[in-house]
Parts: structure tokens; sequence; C-alpha cells
């Protein structure tokens, strides 16, 4: 891989920096092509310029076929072992791990017979299963990649914070690979196809057992054109049915949990993002109807079309991811028969959030603050919009701006 310019991601490099030279081993997940291999070569920089030879920096990117011939884990431990020359401490770095057999066990024994400090990444959550995870359990910490955020789209682009490059980032999303085309739709529409295309491919199709490809793509669709609204497999089911999106006009509704397996692989794959519905009043987690989020609303636009009247829920699957890069675990809040957008938290910090284009209509302004004002704690409450206003709160909820917000 090329290293010259390559572009800083602060956020995800500062998280590697406080967790280099501890034992736990360094995971990154996160979609294909959102910048995984690239965070690797700066923090491989960054190790050199605090004059680490080269020599004990190992990197191995099991998608060139440079490394083809490493199939299974003692074939994979006898490589590394015969480069691991001296007792110095090595960094060894393993891209798209999930393509040798039973890697974990050879990861493990690095581990336990050298002096290492070791990063993984993978493009699916089949990475880190439950068989495999058990060998490593307690001795991993997983760094969660998505996207360039808004900020760092700008930052990329090299353009000013302002409603225009706001406007772009909807549009053409946050892929860093779209940031040398500039902003022509149809080369940015190519590249995303090429990412999707290869996503589903490798990433779904070929880690689960995916029986009707064109069913998965109706599902795609079908969720892609419904972020932010109240579903679950069943209704997604019902709906292809009832909006004749079976393919090959087949009338038969497919069955709830051939829906939920594919969903779950889309999920794998961090194409999808699910939230859970919680009882605020009764403090509990509800079982049914979810809320999902796209990875890349560019994606989203290269499979849909962009159309300016979901603009509400693509701005509300702005500010989920944004929650998700700020390390906040998000749910979808239940107010008695009230919804409030986002319950974001993380240790000793709670917000409720309520996103929402505009407030410039009353009717707008009462019905996003109702729910807040139903929640008797004293977490904070936010309202973010659209909207420049000089007014700060609305009975001590928040009101903050969505751009200034972003790149705070």
């Amino acid at each position: 891989m090329k290293t010259k310019n390559l572009k800083p991601r602060n956020n995800y490099l500062n998280k590697l920096l406080q967790f280099k030279d501890i034992e736990t081993i360094k995971v990154i997940t996160g979609i294909r092509r959102c910048g995984k291999s690239k965070l690797i070569h700066l923090f491989i920089e960054d190790l050199k310029k605090q004059n680490i030879s080269s020599d004990n920096i190992i990197y191995i990117n099991f998608e060139s076929l440079e490394f083809d011939f490493i199939t299974n884990y003692k074939i994979f431990y006898d490589y590394v072992k015969n480069k691991i020359t001296n007792k110095d401490r090595y960094y060894l770095f393993f891209d798209e791990m999930h393509k040798v057999t039973h890697w974990e066990k050879a990861v493990n024994s690095f581990r336990v017979d050298f002096n290492v400090d070791i990063y993984l990444t993978g493009s699916n959550a089949n990475l880190l299963s439950s068989d495999i995870s058990s060998l490593i359990a307690g001795r991993y910490v997983e760094i969660k990649m998505l996207p360039l955020s808004y900020k760092e789209f700008i930052e990329f682009h090299n353009i000013t914070k302002n409603e225009n490059s706001f406007q772009a980032y909807l549009k053409y999303g946050g892929f860093p690979s779209i940031v040398e085309l500039g902003f022509n739709q149809d080369r940015v529409n190519d590249v995303l196809e090429g990412i999707y295309n290869t996503v589903i491919l490798k990433d779904v199709l070929e880690q689960n057992d995916i029986k009707d490809g064109a069913l998965l793509q109706k599902i795609v669709r079908f969720v892609s054109d419904n972020i932010g609204n109240v579903t679950s497999p069943n209704s997604i089911a019902g709906s292809l049915v009832s909006n004749k999106q079976m393919v090959h006009n087949k009338k038969k509704k497919p069955a709830r949990s051939t829906v939920e397996n594919y969903i779950g692989a889309l999920e794998k794959a961090y194409i999808f993002y699910q939230a859970q519905r919680y009882d605020v009043k009764g403090k509990e987690l509800l079982k049914s109807l979810e809320k999902y989020y796209i990875v890349d609303v560019g994606m989203r636009n290269m499979l849909l079309g962009y159309r300016d009247v979901d603009r509400g829920h693509i701005l509300e699957n702005i500010i989920f991811l944004e929650l998700l890069r700020r390390d906040y675990k998000v749910k979808i809040g239940k107010v008695g028969e009230k919804e409030v957008d986002f319950i974001a938290e993380k240790a000793n910090d709670k917000i409720y959030i309520q996103v929402s284009e505009t407030l410039g209509d009353q009717e707008i302004l009462e019905r996003e603050l109702m729910p807040l004002l139903a929640i008797a704690d004293n977490y904070e409450k936010w309202i973010i919009t659209n909207d420049k206003t000089f007014v700060e709160s609305y009975e001590g909820i928040k009101v903050k701006n969505t751009i200034d917000w972003l790149c705070e």
C-alpha cells in the first residue's frame, strides 16, 4: 500500500495508541473500504517515527495474492515465527484475518510465545463469533470503524463547514475512496456500487448460508428505504409481498426466520446497524419493532436515488452514526405512546435526543418537546436541528445545530 499522503483518522488512531504495547489484542472491525487498512498504515508510520525498526513490524494483508499460500493456522504460525528473529518487541498486523482457517489458534500462540503487540482487521462480525472469541476471550478489544464523519469529510475534501458541504455529505456519504473523485455523481456511484457488490459477495454471501441472493437484494433495498422506521423481520416479509417486491412475482411470503437470518448477515457485514427500543418508564428493552440504520447515506442514495422527501430520516441516520463514533450505545426510547429518537449512553453519561430538520413551526416544536418533557430523570435532553437559532434551550432542553454539533 502507498503510505504517502495518508489522511489522518485521529479519532481511531488515538484509540489504537491508547492500547499500544498492552497485551490486549486490538481488533479493528467495520465495513470494507471504510479505512481499516489505511488506519493500520497510519499507525505503522507512527511506530517508525518512534524509531521502531521496520524489521520488527510484520504486516500481512490476506487479500493479497502474495499471502495466498497461508490457508491455515499452522502455515500462518510458521510463517510469522520465521520472521521473528530477536527478542525485541514485534508489532504484528493482520488484515482481513478471516481468510485463514482457525487463525485464532495462531494468534493466541503468538501472544503466548513471543514478545508481540497484535492488531487485526475484519470486515465481518464472524471474525469475533463465539467459537473464535472464546479462545481469546478477555484478551482483545474491538475498535469499531465507520466511514468518514462530516467533520472528517470536510477535512478530507479540504472544504469549509457550511450548508453546501453538509448537503454534499448527505448526498455522497463518507467512504474515503470517493474523495479523489470530487463531486461527480456518476463516478461516485460507480465506486459505491463496487464497494456494495464486493461486500455483498465476500462478506454476506460467502460468509453465510444465503440461498436466495435475489431476496437478499430486495431486503437490502427495503431496509434502506425504511431507515429510521420501526420494523421487524415479520413486517419486512409481509411488506415485500404486499408491495410486489418478491422475486419472480412470487406471492408466497418468505419465512420470518429467513428474513431475520438475512438481516443478521447484513448486520454482520456492517451494512446495517440495529437500534433496539427501550421503555423509559418501564426500564426494559422491548423485544420487537427495532429500527435499522445504514452504514453510509451515500450507499443508500446509490441504491435508491437521492430523494429530498427522505431528508428527515437521512438526518436521523447521520446523527445515529455520529453517536456510535463517539462511543455511545444507542437505543430508541418509548415514553408511553410517544417516542424519543435516541437514548445515547456510555459510562456515567446518558442523553435523550430528538432529531428534527426544523423547529420553525410551533406544532413541530411542541411535538419534539413532549416526549422529552415526559421523562422525569435529570439526564441531559437535546433537540438536534438544522435550524440556526439564538434560542439555546426550551424548558431546560438544549437545542443544538446539526452542523455545529457534528463538528464539535
